[in-house]
């Protein structure tokens, strides 16, 4: 940092670890005060952490670091001159050549290509912890639960879409140990799904619920014409009756099961559309830049000193 001249702060968040990380957080700011800390009475996960840093941020360009030594600080110069000179608002991290086992690393390449065609994010590494953000980024997104994988989706919906990424070293593991496992995999999988349908539907959520009510309540309602046809057809035309009771057929139930499920789509639409618009009306829009304007109280817009570095790590 001080060999490229950057002014800087470096932002570490002990999350609920059992050991001495805050005695040691607490002994460098006293030798540099910008090495700053924050410490949770527990353990909240990664999302926790970064979103809680993202807060207290106050650089220019906020970069993101894991603490288990695997990413390489020398990586910081070029990620910082990526995103203030090649004009990107998030620069994530390819660790191409990584490593990890390969029970590890063929899962991540299948969960990369999957979060891949959903999200239509060209990035081979969506998981890597070294990124590089401008600071209007970090302050217009909110990380929670397991959403840390998915942070350049969560930019992509807000409206930040210049994103890059760069072949980045990945060291060995020297301190801790990896907590990948099948059931963080799966809940991974879950979560992309749900915040591509709120990216997607959240502010406009009759959209799908309408238009899946529709067909269904269309379909319910042409199988209940069909069998009101072939009721008519058995009394007035060819008058032979059926060989089973209308009640007693297949498609009579799929013709109820279909038109209130369709109901239930639709009025599901038109409530959650009602909530959408007063949670809308409620907040502001995102705001980057203005002109000639005061920047109001209530403006999510956040402003900071050019050439100025955030580095943080959980």
């Amino acid at each position: 940092m001080e060999k490229h001249g950057f002014s800087y702060e470096v932002l570490f968040v002990d999350d609920g670890s059992e050991d001495h990380t805050w005695e040691q957080i607490l002994a460098v700011n006293a030798v540099s005060p910008s090495f700053k800390g924050i410490r949770f009475n527990r353990n909240f996960g990664k999302s926790a952490a970064l979103n809680t840093a993202f807060k207290a941020a106050q650089g220019n360009v906020v970069i993101t670091m894991d603490a288990d030594l695997q990413d390489s600080p020398e990586e910081i110069p070029e990620l910082y001159k990526m995103v203030m000179e090649g004009g990107y608002q998030l620069v994530s991290g390819w660790k191409k050549k990584r490593h990890d086992p390969i029970s590890k690393t063929v899962p991540s390449k299948f969960f990369n290509y999957v979060t891949r065609r959903i999200s239509g994010i060209k990035l081979h590494d969506f998981n890597c912890g070294l990124k590089a953000y401008r600071g209007v980024v970090v302050k217009n997104i909110t990380v929670y639960g397991e959403m840390h994988r998915y942070i350049p989706v969560l930019a992509k919906w807000a409206g930040f879409t210049k994103i890059g990424e760069k072949v980045v070293e990945h060291r060995e593991r020297k301190y801790g140990h990896t907590k990948f496992g099948w059931e963080r995999f799966m809940r991974g999988f879950l979560d992309l799904l749900s915040i591509t349908f709120i990216g997607r539907f959240a502010k406009r959520p009759m959209h799908f619920f309408g238009f899946w009510g529709f067909l269904s309540f269309v379909v319910g309602f042409f199988f209940t014409l069909r069998i009101l046809w072939m009721k008519v057809d058995s009394v007035l035309i060819s008058k032979i009756p059926l060989k089973r009771d209308v009640t007693e057929q297949p498609i009579f139930y799929l013709a109820l099961v279909a038109v209130v499920l369709g109901t239930q789509l639709f009025l599901t639409g038109f409530l959650a559309e009602l909530i959408a618009r007063q949670s809308i009306s409620k907040k502001d829009y995102l705001v980057i830049e203005s002109v000639g304007m005061e920047t109001g109280t209530g403006s999510r817009m956040q402003v900071s000193g050019a050439g100025s570095v955030s580095k943080l790590g959980s």
